[in-house]
């Protein structure tokens, strides 16, 4: 291990103002990386989870779930800035339906759900640096948002990225920013105990938390849930659904051999030779949709007794500083996932949820199906599905890929409730209504489109 690596990373995170659980959490890491861990997880050493519970089956009653739900605080994870879809600011700031944007839609199920359930349900946003100033403006036009004694937010910490040959904090004066990352939302643990938030919950008398991604719409408030889990005890769930052909990327939950404990692998865990086996949806048939539940009472007493480091199991993710510069200096991101705390808690569980509790958007082929007629958007800021099977969505990666190529050429969503899939190839502009019904394909003509007109279907 650099000693001298890790004395310098560790006074740049002091100098930048990091609290201590944050560089303690780094620290750890940093050491198992440079005695070679890489957190890999071979095929051999598991086996697939084929019967988890199923909420379908579930029995809660109403009085469980108004208590839990009335204890619960949800948790969004807002640090991502969605450069894969060419934005520069919060995912959650970009217009998904009738002008309204991710974070519209989550205050207004929050909101709904508050009346519904007559609960304080406070909303809480894990920000980084990078997306906190524009997603607090954004939240000011709801003043009724906040809960007396707590933040409407806190902030994922930073580390800095260590270079590949030398094991040292990197320098790049182009762009210093970029000298920093995010741990990974398994962060989401050493941010709350570290901002003092977690504190401020219990405080508050809240006991579980529901933490998900701020891109997944599906992932609502749910006394239901809520209910289950109180139920169980367990200081920590997973939600799970069933796999299809189109979730093969996703990680998923397994059962370690060596202990029988439930674990979670994500792509980069994965080796090289093993991918074959982790894209099958047929050998692993559950995928991970990283929507959690938390005792908090429970998560306090594992980071007293653990020194704030839970554990997790180390991502060793090795990029260029500069995303945007293959030729810039490679370096090490030392990260972790935060549904890998399903192993570190004795008890810990996962159940089987509906499709509905999973709605992300990752690419615009994604948000195409969020806008289109697949979906009803209710006043409670939920959108429902109207059809039983979502259609495939293919959109040339060549035109489509970022938003403002995306949208300059979709301007108006085509109707996908009869189609079983919608694959555009080539320059297409749909600029007017446009019926798709079964295998619909849009091939590329060589030159700039317009459905409806030039339209050979």
């Amino acid at each position: 291990m650099s000693e001298h690596g890790l004395a310098a990373a560790v006074a740049k995170m002091q100098a930048a103002g990091a609290n201590g659980p944050a560089i303690d959490v780094f620290a750890h890491y940093y050491r198992q990386a440079s005695a070679g861990v890489t957190g890999l997880i071979g095929e051999d050493t598991i086996a697939p989870l084929t019967d988890p519970p199923q909420l379908s089956a579930a029995t809660v009653d109403e009085r469980t779930a108004h208590e839990a739900i009335a204890r619960t605080v949800i948790i969004k994870l807002n640090g991502g800035l969605g450069t894969s879809m060419g934005l520069d600011q919060a995912k959650t700031l970009l217009p998904v339906r009738e002008g309204l944007t991710f974070l519209d839609l989550i205050v207004r199920q929050i909101m709904a759900a508050r009346r519904a359930y007559d609960a304080p349900l406070p909303l809480l946003f894990m920000n980084s640096f990078r997306t906190r100033a524009d997603t607090l403006a954004h939240l000011e036009r709801y003043p009724d948002l906040p809960v007396a004694g707590l933040p409407v937010d806190f902030l994922q910490n930073a580390e800095p990225k260590i270079t590949v040959d030398t094991f040292e904090p990197v320098e790049w004066p182009a762009d210093p920013t970029l000298e920093w990352c995010p741990p990974g939302h398994g962060d989401v643990y050493t941010a709350l105990v570290g901002s003092g938030v977690l504190d401020a919950l219990l405080a508050a008398g809240m006991k579980y938390a529901s933490i998900s991604n701020g891109d997944n719409l599906g992932a609502a408030p749910d006394a239901r849930l809520a209910g289950w889990f109180a139920g169980t005890g367990a200081p920590y769930a997973a939600e799970i659904c069933p796999r299809t052909i189109n979730d093969r990327k996703g990680g998923h939950l397994a059962i370690r051999k060596s202990d029988g404990q439930l674990i979670l692998r994500d792509t980069a865990q994965t080796p090289a030779e093993d991918m074959d086996y982790f894209t099958d949806e047929h050998r692993h048939p559950y995928f991970h949709t990283n929507n959690l539940w938390i005792d908090l009472e429970q998560l306090k007493a594992a980071l007293l007794q653990r020194g704030a480091v839970l554990g997790l199991p180390l991502i060793y993710n090795e990029k260029n500083v500069d995303p945007s510069d293959a030729s810039s200096p490679r370096v090490i991101q030392l990260e972790t996932a935060m549904g890998a705390a399903i192993e570190v808690f004795a008890g810990a569980t996962a159940i089987a949820v509906p499709r509905s509790r999973f709605q992300p958007v990752k690419t615009t082929n994604e948000l195409l199906l969020l806008r289109s007629d697949v979906f009803d958007l209710g006043s409670d800021g939920r959108l429902s599905q109207t059809v039983d099977d979502l259609p495939r969505v293919d959109l040339d990666g060549r035109f489509y890929r970022l938003i403002d190529e995306f949208q300059s050429r979709v301007r108006v969503a085509p109707s996908l409730k009869g189609a079983r899939s919608f694959v555009v190839e080539g320059d297409w502009t749909f600029d007017s209504p446009v019926v798709a019904t079964g295998e619909t394909a849009f091939p590329d003509l060589g030159r700039p489109a317009v459905a409806g007109v030039d339209d050979p279907r």
